[in-house]
């Protein structure tokens, strides 16, 4: 760290140069307003400690030049006891703090450490900003296809308003990295990003999350607790899976949407809040409206702006783009040197359908890169059912004129629907088996008998054990 001291008194200077210098910081000095200014044009520096009383330009008038040309600089300034009243007016136009003659050295390095920790942390803050911005830019939303083109063009449209958003796609398809480009493209981003899965919450829970509760108001409130729509205000409120909440939350919702206030449980004083509210869904809410399972009116005030994002198997050609992205990804977390993937490889990826859609080949693409020993994806790093696929658009096959084993047959396809619900379940075996449709038992019996294994980290077979419930 490099320290500039700007005092008229030489002893001063030689002073404050040893002291620094003995805690490891390097020191420049000026005489002069004058001077520290032409050095500030010439060189970096981390801090600077100004003296007040300067001939020729003053302190103040240094200080209010630095705040122009280099805003960020902190500035500590020495100051007389009979001038403190000029400190605090320096103090006014943004130095970070003012020691009065004579100093003591720890006072000086205390201050100086302060100093510096808040400016990296101001500058650790920015960076931080940035790289959020960067990451949830319209640019980190990968495709070139047209129907992500037209996807863009209405986000960048819809971004800046203050419109109510509803999203639409198929589980897997990028519906949260959307809804969190829109907050931060719009004029609510540098307040409260609030996501909440409406999927995975029981009613009850849902509800006190959403609108919170006073102490008392059920069993087990033992303090009052503020609800994510009071932590998002003034900004936005990502609701995914909204066509699985229940009617008398959506009521409490719509009140929320149209007279923009609510009350926690057990209370009777209303919140007003300014939330814009981005929801998701990969249900047909149409259906569930026919049904009486989803408010009309909730709809139509959720419905403002829709954007629907397509399946992965309906813009095949940005699977390349997104497998690149997704290897120097995880190549980078790895520290593996995966450069490329084989034509061989790359066509397994742009031939299957991908129903769990960019989540999928994400995972796909992340277990080959671990898999991986050398700097190429080759085929057999591929999940098994990629590299033999079932055609599940016609499962009941040719027959052969030379005939063959309809038991085997179908043997071969249960395997291949169970290995892939077990991909898309990350090797969860209960969440497979509700793909499936069976009961973990039953997959469990399933597996045993088509001799189904996974691979644990350690690159053994180890067999699947699901357990009873």
């Amino acid at each position: 760290m490099r320290i500039l001291i700007v005092d008229d008194e030489e002893v001063l200077r030689d002073v404050l140069d040893v002291v620094l210098r003995r805690e490891g910081f390097d020191v420049v000095s000026a005489s002069s307003g004058e001077e520290a200014l032409n050095l500030l044009d010439s060189e970096e520096v981390d801090l600077m400690i100004l003296d007040i009383m300067l001939p020729g330009i003053s302190g103040i008038d240094t200080l209010r030049s630095v705040r122009i040309s280099n805003p960020d600089l902190p500035v500590i300034i020495i100051t007389a006891f009979s001038s403190i009243d000029g400190a605090i007016e320096a103090m006014k136009h943004g130095a970070f703090h003012y020691i009065p003659k004579p100093f003591k050295n720890e006072e000086v390095i205390l201050t100086v450490n302060k100093a510096l920790e808040q400016r990296r942390l101001t500058t650790e803050n920015e960076r931080l900003k940035a790289e959020l911005s960067e990451k949830f830019s319209f640019s980190n939303i990968i495709g070139k296809s047209e129907v992500m083109r037209k996807v863009f063009d209405l986000v960048r449209l819809a971004a800046p308003s203050r419109s109510n958003i509803l999203i639409q796609g198929e589980s897997g398809t990028g519906k949260e990295l959307v809804a969190k480009a829109i907050h931060h493209a719009s004029p609510r981003a540098r307040n409260a990003f609030v996501t909440v899965n409406s999927g995975s919450l029981p009613p009850e829970l849902l509800e006190s999350s959403l609108f919170g509760h006073m102490k008392g108001a059920f069993t087990g409130a033992i303090a009052t607790k503020r609800g994510l729509f009071e932590v998002a205000d003034a900004g936005s409120i990502f609701l995914d899976e909204i066509g699985n909440i229940n009617l008398e939350t959506q009521a409490k919702l719509l009140r929320v949407i149209q007279e923009k206030e609510f009350m926690r449980l057990g209370s009777v004083d209303t919140i007003k809040v300014d939330v814009r509210i981005i929801a998701a869904t990969n249900a047909d809410l149409t259906k569930l409206m026919a049904d009486k399972l989803f408010r009309e009116d909730l709809f139509y005030r959720l419905n403002v702006i829709t954007i629907n994002l397509p399946p992965l198997r309906r813009r095949r050609e940005d699977i390349p783009l997104l497998v690149s992205h997704f290897l120097e990804k995880y190549a980078e977390e790895n520290k593996r040197k995966v450069r490329e993937v084989t034509p061989d490889a790359m066509r397994l990826l742009l031939d299957h359908s991908w129903p769990g859609n960019v989540r999928e080949l994400e995972n796909t693409i992340e277990r080959a890169v671990v898999l991986c020993t050398g700097d190429r994806i080759t085929p057999e790093l591929m999940p098994e059912y990629l590299r033999y696929p079932v055609n599940t658009d016609q499962p009941s096959m040719i027959v052969p004129a030379e005939g063959l084993s309809l038991k085997d047959a179908v043997s071969r396809y249960e395997r291949a629907m169970i290995l892939q619900s077990l991909e898309l379940s990350n090797g969860v075996q209960k969440r497979a088996a509700e793909l499936l449709q069976l009961k973990p038992s039953t997959l469990n019996e399933m597996m045993k008998r088509l001799g189904i294994h996974t691979r644990s980290s350690a690159g053994v077979e180890d067999e699947i054990a699901v357990p009873e419930l």
